[in-house]
């Protein structure tokens, strides 16, 4: 056939050779993506899934914890219905008795009593508490690397989130620390501290 001699081009036009090669090139690219996605790193176990996202979460807290000037760690929000709820060193205070609490439940250790009041621990500055919460966050990393494949549905008894799994306890930590610093983002707020996290990712990212 002559057909066969003609150029593309001239056969069926410039245009239509410049989109059907267009069309040819992202269809070759969406093929090749899941491709791409299989070489990104995913967590290989239980206890990482768990554990970027528990780290991430104990950064967010953290920051804002650290970003809260001392003299407000005393402050409870005003002009709402506020009544009953912690101070600022009250919620961090709570945070980390409660992340002891429930890796000791997860270790079958007795966990501390009356962490809804802030527990037994003596911190009360900004420093002191600080390192309370850094304390209960290295903890609770160290004893979730312990969960695997084998353990990981494992009953826990105790009065924090019991009875139930250990994987179970170590996701319900993980919801525990945003739930609080949801809590303590108005409060950052009211002062005129915009949370690190928030700076640190601009609004297209979130």
């Amino acid at each position: 056939m002559i057909l066969a001699h003609v150029p593309l081009a001239e056969h069926f036009g410039e245009d239509t050779v410049k989109l059907t090669a267009m069309a040819a090139f992202f269809g070759v690219m969406i093929c090749a993506a899941p491709a791409f996605a299989q070489q990104e790193e995913i967590p290989k176990n239980i206890a990482d899934s768990v554990g970027e996202t528990l780290r991430w979460t104990e950064g967010q807290f953290a920051g804002l914890a650290e970003a809260m000037p001392e003299e407000k760690y005393s402050f409870i929000p005003t002009g709402g219905n506020f009544n009953g709820v912690r101070t600022f060193a009250e919620q961090v205070k709570h945070v980390a008795c409660a992340q002891f609490a429930f890796f000791n439940e997860i270790e079958g250790k007795t966990p501390p009593e009356h962490c809804e009041k802030g527990g037994p621990d003596k911190a009360k500055t900004k420093a002191e508490l600080l390192k309370y919460l850094r304390d209960s966050f290295a903890y609770g990393n160290k004893v979730l690397a312990t969960i695997n494949e084998k353990n990981a549905l494992e009953r826990v008894e105790g009065p924090y989130a019991g009875p139930n799994t250990k994987l179970g306890i170590a996701v319900t930590a993980v919801w525990h620390i945003a739930d609080h610093y949801g809590q303590l983002v108005p409060y950052a707020r009211m002062n005129g501290i915009v949370p690190p996290t928030t700076q640190q990712y601009p609004m297209a990212v979130r």
